[in-house]
């Protein structure tokens, strides 16, 4: 049914008229549609605040809700698959507000002509996964797609965490003089995606990073609850999570070039393909900002667990540049770090 105020409503005036592969990658068009398309739309006080998980008060308490869908190629690739990462995305989702995820749902849409052996594959994965993160898959769904309609299988999960009273993580918290925290290494999974895809004419050892954070959240917040924001830095990299924390905050950040942790496997692909890692997607990687007097402690809680035990501080929070990441270079000039303008790395997540 098309609501009467729907036929007046006139199509927003965007950079380009039809959708581009640029409006999934996570940058500066993908923020340009959800601002003119689906916020006008579907605007309400959860939905502002912008947040990879939304908050709910409910009688019994706050609970974080986030979904996503999941569209990598290939579907397997060097330390995961798509099943694996459905799961750990989703988690991570909710994590990132301090939530203890707890229920997972899963739908699938499969290409005719996908094999048993697969699917059933994928499927194993997810169960694994979910069982580290110590979550269940509650609901599900599944559709069929003529052949060609898809690539093999795209798979869609939600999850639903609780939020202790007491845990307020938001991007809009950040303040002058916070450390930034990075719990490991750049760019791992984004590169063993690019470079296990057909046509790559060299050899790589690179492993996704793929794993469900939630545990080490829970570690650090038994250290403090005062982690003023995290974010797991998927599509656009660690880049374009720093830009949304910078913007919502309204605060400068500032990046140590010689502190930012990335494989020499790693570096040498992104070298090869021409690409930054700042802007890679990360599956198992965290970035935490924390008051300046908790760090020290946070960190060292952080490289005590094997998902943090490459951990580091690689910067600061300033009241200098409102709104801007600057990355000081090895000559002790500042380069602006800006969001993505175009999709580098289609289908990685």
């Amino acid at each position: 049914m098309i609501f009467p105020e729907a036929l007046s409503c006139p199509v927003p005036i965007l950079t380009h008229d039809t959708v581009q592969m640029a409006h999934g990658a996570g940058g500066k068009l993908s923020s340009e549609m959800i601002d003119k398309i689906f916020l006008p739309r579907f605007t309400n006080t959860t939905l502002e605040q912008m947040e990879d998980q939304a908050i709910l008060d409910n009688p019994g308490g706050r609970i974080a809700f986030s979904t996503d869908t999941f569209v990598v190629d290939p579907i397997f690739f060097p330390g995961g698959d798509i099943g694996d990462l459905a799961i750990n995305g989703t988690v991570n989702d909710v994590a990132m507000s301090g939530a203890q995820p707890k229920f997972l749902s899963v739908g699938f849409i499969l290409e005719e002509g996908l094999s048993f052996e697969i699917l059933h594959r994928i499927v194993l994965s997810m169960e694994q996964a979910a069982k580290l993160a110590g979550v269940q898959i509650v609901a599900g769904d599944t559709k069929v797609v003529n052949r060609g309609s898809c690539d093999k299988l795209f798979i869609n999960t939600t999850g639903i965490g609780f939020v202790p009273d007491d845990i307020h993580i938001s991007a809009s918290n950040l303040k002058p003089g916070d450390k930034i925290i990075l719990s490991g290494s750049l760019a791992d999974h984004g590169m063993a995606v690019m470079t296990s895809r057909e046509g790559l004419s060299f050899q790589s050892t690179v492993k996704s990073d793929t794993a469900g954070l939630n545990h080490l959240v829970s570690d650090m917040l038994a250290t403090s609850t005062e982690i003023h924001a995290m974010r797991d830095p998927t599509r656009g990299g660690l880049a374009t999570s720093l830009n949304e924390f910078a913007a919502s905050s309204k605060v400068g950040i500032q990046l140590y070039n010689d502190t930012i942790p990335v494989k020499d496997d790693v570096r040498g692909a992104c070298e090869i393909l021409g690409i930054d890692p700042l802007y890679v997607a990360n599956e198992g990687k965290l970035v935490a900002i924390v008051p300046a007097e908790i760090a020290d402690k946070m960190l060292a809680t952080m490289q005590a667990n094997p998902l943090g035990q490459d951990a580091v501080i690689i910067g600061e929070v300033t009241d200098k540049h409102p709104g801007i990441v600057a990355l000081r270079t090895g000559l002790g000039a500042n380069r602006i770090v800006d969001m993505p303008v175009g999709e580098q790395l289609p289908r990685i997540c």
